[in-house]
């Protein structure tokens, strides 16, 4: 593929998918060390889990262990990623 043709794609992306495909070359370009750099200085959550927390944690691991899980589709739709 040349450069020509990478355009063309470019092109053709919506502008959510030119967003996230061009924060994804300034990665490639620059290097992983801004990334990590930001992810090294960044605080430590050390919020407590509480009950209800911990219970909803739990109820989604015994439902992945019975090989439930949750459509794709649904889960961009509940992050508002889809129309």
């Amino acid at each position: 593929m040349d450069r020509q043709q990478a355009h063309q794609l470019l092109d053709r992306l919506s502008p959510a998918q030119f967003t996230a495909v061009a924060q994804l070359l300034e990665v490639l370009a620059t290097g992983p060390e801004p990334l990590l750099r930001s992810l090294s200085q960044a605080p430590v959550e050390d919020d407590e889990i509480t009950p209800e927390t911990a219970a909803a944690l739990e109820r989604s691991r015994a439902s992945l262990a019975r090989g439930e899980g949750m459509p794709h589709d649904e889960i961009l739709r509940e992050f508002g990623l889809t129309k």
